[in-house]
């Protein structure tokens, strides 16, 4: 049985969340919490195996719950919000900076419409993240020698990577992950930057906003027919796969699911082989399932760069897994190495540049992405 501690302000709420835990055979709930303080006490004297955490909470609120659970008693937390406050959505994506593995809307109560699916993402959320591996975050104290090793670099031979567009695919674990690449990069990047991340309904426009805030990119989630700019973030809008024309215009689509998504990365990537060829980019980082990882295959038969995401800084290595199963990454990076691949001096300065294996650092004490 998975154990589940449930976090919530509105005793409705909480009531609600307990009953449909218990609907389901395989999760039982281990406590419940009014706010943050009691959630960290219970974690410590439950042990359960997930936690669900609202975000707007009062004495302490889900963000500083979320980084003081990761701190002490780290476990997977699965953020359930139905907040809209532009306060309480940045809060949530810090949350998931903060080490929460996945966000879902709050569900409706029964008689509404959209309840059954609602209810249905909380119960296979739960039940997915619970197998996520965390790390601790956030130590207060260190051990005293934390000197970084790094392995030897293995010289691979120059090839072109002088780029137009580059796009990203993420899912699980996501949003972070594609702060942290953004937030080292320069802001006069030469290319534009295409992403599709999968995120609950509704949380999109959070996303957006959060990573304009957070770095130096103006981000928009574009109009069909939008003509894209250099240094400029495009988000794929909900309900709409977003692919690219060959003179750079958005293409949204309400075709089928692909992978049983919308948008899809395999939409993107495809569109970006099949109209740029060896002009592009594609990074394929955490999350799970299969999605894009054909088609970054079919861009690095069309001459494209070609990264996916480690294992080591995955939340959960599905998507970029795959990709490296079936021999679809050029190069196998962590999000910091994905950053530094893409400086500016290398797109700009010069169509070749040194390709190194990942850069492995070995450490005493892990670091991961915050």
């Amino acid at each position: 049985m998975i154990k589940v501690l449930i976090v919530d302000d509105s005793p409705t709420v909480r009531k609600y969340m307990k009953h449909i835990i218990d609907s389901d055979k395989d999760l039982e709930v281990a406590g419940v919490a009014k706010d943050g303080v009691e959630a960290v006490e219970l974690v410590r004297l439950k042990h359960p195996d997930v936690v669900t955490m609202d975000i707007h909470m009062p004495r302490m609120d889900g963000y500083k719950a979320t980084r003081k659970i990761m701190e002490l008693h780290p476990l997977p937390i699965v953020i359930v919000s139905a907040s809209w406050n532009s306060k309480d959505v940045e809060k949530m994506f810090q949350a998931m900076q903060a080490g929460a593995v996945a966000a879902v809307e709050k569900p409706k109560g029964p008689g509404h419409p959209e309840s059954g699916r609602m209810v249905s993402q909380v119960i296979e959320t739960v039940k997915l993240m619970s197998e996520v591996k965390v790390v601790r975050r956030f130590a207060k104290y260190k051990r005293a020698d934390t000197t970084a090793v790094m392995a030897p670099q293995k010289v691979l031979t120059p090839a072109p990577c002088k780029v137009d567009i580059v796009a990203i695919g993420a899912s699980t674990g996501g949003p972070p992950v594609i702060r942290a690449i953004l937030s080292s990069l320069k802001p006069d990047f030469p290319v534009p930057i295409l992403i599709v991340q999968h995120i609950a309904s509704g949380f999109l426009h959070g996303f957006m906003e959060w990573l304009g805030k957070t770095t130096s990119f103006p981000v928009l989630v574009p109009a069909h027919g939008n003509h894209v700019k250099k240094g400029y973030v495009y988000l794929a809008p909900d309900g709409f796969h977003m692919g690219i024309t060959a003179n750079c215009k958005i293409i949204l689509s309400k075709s089928h699911p692909e992978n049983g998504l919308k948008p899809s990365v395999s939409y993107l990537f495809r569109s970006i082989a099949e109209n740029f060829r060896s002009r592009a980019a594609g990074v394929l980082l955490t999350g799970m399932g299969k999605d894009g990882s054909c088609e970054l295959n079919m861009m690095k038969g069309r001459g494209c760069v070609t990264i996916a995401q480690d294992k080591e800084s995955s939340i959960v290595h599905g998507m970029p897994g795959e990709a490296i199963k079936i021999g679809a990454a050029n190069h196998i990076l962590s999000p910091k190495d994905i950053a530094a691949y893409f400086k500016y001096d290398n797109l700009v300065k010069s169509r070749f540049a040194p390709l190194y294996d990942s850069i492995k650092l070995y450490r005493l004490t892990k670091n991961s992405i915050t």
